[in-house]
């Protein structure tokens, strides 16, 4: 990953990948996921996504990841939460931050994904992936995507996830564009075929449905399902 590059995106208050709300398709399709009062639900790179509000309004417990301190900070100081910072135990460049929200606990570890272990995130019930796997790229030699998709499902155990992605509304575009917003992010396209190769060996994957969008729109906003298949 390249904090660099993350770092300069954190210094504008309100970046572009950032929401104002809660996202309509994790207000449709988490409850799809089933999950018991009280669950725990990881929430990779997290930036300072008021999602999380959401989910601790629901009842549950967030356990979330995200490379940048700054965009931590910003999400407990924006939301009046107060909060707790501790040194990670045995990583002296990662802080974690705790804080309660709606009576629920929201824990954020501020540090490299790649960097945390099953122990260090706890039991997870399920994932919820908003901005994280399209944030990856994926190409040679790192391969960093299929890494990250492999981090998660080992940080995890292969807990259900409700995954948000990007698809391309080819009509919207010419040739030239299309060939650019593939290649070209974050955010990055992920095609159907991809989400299916990067998943399917773990999971049952099942596509659940997208956003309204009007014919100009270049990127559609859709959700998928990632069932454990044992």
């Amino acid at each position: 990953m390249n904090p660099e590059f993350w770092q300069e995106k954190w210094q504008n208050p309100q970046p572009g990948f950032h929401q104002a709300k809660p996202n309509q398709l994790l207000a449709s399709y988490f409850k799809s996921l089933s999950l018991a009062p009280a669950s725990r639900v990881f929430v990779p790179l997290c930036g300072k996504s008021i999602d999380m509000l959401w989910l601790a309004e629901q009842g549950y417990d967030v356990i979330g990841s995200e490379l940048i301190d700054s965009a931590v900070q910003q999400f407990f100081s924006e939301n009046n939460i107060e909060m707790s910072i501790t040194k990670h135990p045995k990583n002296e460049s990662m802080n974690i931050y705790q804080g309660q929200y709606a009576g629920r606990l929201i824990q954020i570890f501020a540090g490299d994904i790649f960097e945390l272990s099953p122990t260090d995130v706890g039991t997870i019930d399920a994932v919820y992936d908003r901005a994280a796997l399209v944030a990856m790229p994926d190409k040679a030699p790192t391969h960093l995507r299929r890494q990250y998709v492999q981090q998660v499902i080992k940080l995890t155990q292969t807990a259900p996830q409700l995954l948000l992605n990007f698809a391309l509304n080819a009509p919207a575009m010419d040739e030239a564009t299309r060939l650019s917003r593939q290649q070209g992010g974050p955010p990055f396209v992920v095609s159907d075929d991809a989400i299916y190769g990067y998943y399917q060996e773990a999971y049952q994957v099942e596509f659940l449905g997208q956003d309204a969008f009007e014919p100009t729109d270049r990127l559609i906003n859709q959700a998928w399902r990632l069932i454990n298949q044992s």
